[in-house]
């Protein structure tokens, strides 16, 4: 990564060799501004005595580092030896303790200036998305008898480590939703621009607070499986900071996905470029009608925010629809 300089200077000192690698914000290198500007700062005076000077000299001590002791704030000689035994004197290695109490300070000081960054980042999108994106919001309450039965029969003949959870079920038939409905996997920059790879984002809560927005890279061409997988290893990932950049890049469209006991349904914002989000609430237990019968069933609220300069909700309810039929049927995927 190219890191820009917009002051000039000279390359003083380089504190991190190449290759090494370090956590984000650790100083890498000092400029000296001044080395490389037409009007060069006058050297700083020192007071100090001649015999200071050749004992600091001898033992490579900064003498605008010391402050004097002597007459008018002069540098001594004793000054110097007192700098000299500082300088040689070797560093108490520090405890178990000490060493745990500053890892845990790091980890909370990176923590806290990464859900900042996330959360100005956020803002700062979600601002864009309010003022330049014309949204539409439509919304279907989809009948998930079907998939929770099918979902449970195959849990059952399966190892506790590979049974699959409803998000996947879910981020499945979102992409191939969009294979049907393609007009919405995509994003609007100068103009609306299809995508072929059908990378979807789904919104993760992280534990400190805010959000994180992991891509689901190629979900169209994965299995029920092969999503699960992803999600088992992106999740713990995402909620403990330690995502790529290529899984938080590239996404076509983002899903939110509030879970089990949270709010009935959900609208949400489009994360520009995308054109749309799609949100799902929680599976409730209501009455539908079916065949002049009343009965109780899981159903599950899903919503469709569009961008209406790049599709309108005729496209919004044919991918709702095909949602629908796919959440249906998902034993012929």
């Amino acid at each position: 990564i190219e890191i820009e300089i917009f002051e000039e200077g000279t390359m003083e000192k380089l504190l991190i060799a190449e290759g090494d690698k370090v956590p984000v914000g650790t100083v890498i290198a000092i400029i000296n501004p001044a080395a490389g500007s037409a009007e060069t700062k006058k050297e700083i005076r020192v007071k100090a005595s001649p015999l200071a000077k050749r004992m600091a000299a001898g033992s490579n001590i900064d003498l605008s580092l010391i402050k004097g002791t002597g007459p008018e704030g002069a540098i001594t000689k004793d000054d110097v030896e007192k700098a000299i035994v500082k300088h040689d004197e070797p560093e108490k290695p520090e405890t178990p303790k000490k060493i745990v109490e500053k890892t845990i300070e790091a980890k909370k000081e990176k923590t806290a200036s990464f859900n900042k960054t996330i959360r100005d980042a956020i803002a700062a999108a979600m601002s864009k998305s309010n003022r330049e994106i014309p949204h539409y919001y439509l919304e279907k309450m989809i009948n998930m008898s079907n998939a929770m039965e099918w979902l449970q029969e195959t849990n059952l003949k399966r190892p506790i480590q590979k049974r699959l959870l409803p998000i996947s079920l879910l981020v499945k038939a979102v992409a191939q939703s969009l294979k049907d409905v393609p007009e919405l996997n995509a994003v609007w920059e100068n103009g609306l621009q299809l995508k072929n790879e059908i990378n979807i984002g789904f919104v993760v809560a992280l534990r400190t607070g805010g959000i994180v927005i992991p891509t689901i890279q190629q979900a169209a061409i994965k299995t029920i499986d092969e999503i699960m997988e992803a999600l088992n290893d992106i999740i713990p990932r995402a909620k403990a900071l330690k995502l790529r950049s290529s899984e938080l890049s590239n996404t076509t469209i983002t899903m939110t996905n509030l879970g089990e006991g949270s709010a009935d349904k959900v609208f949400g914002v489009i994360y520009p470029p995308q054109v749309a989000i799609i949100g799902f609430g929680s599976v409730l237990e209501q009455p539908i009608a079916e065949n002049g019968m009343i009965g109780i069933r899981p159903v599950v609220y899903v919503t469709l925010a569009g961008d209406h300069r790049a599709t309108d909700g005729l496209s919004g309810s044919r991918f709702l629809d095909a949602l629908n039929n796919y959440l249906q049927k998902p034993e012929i995927w």
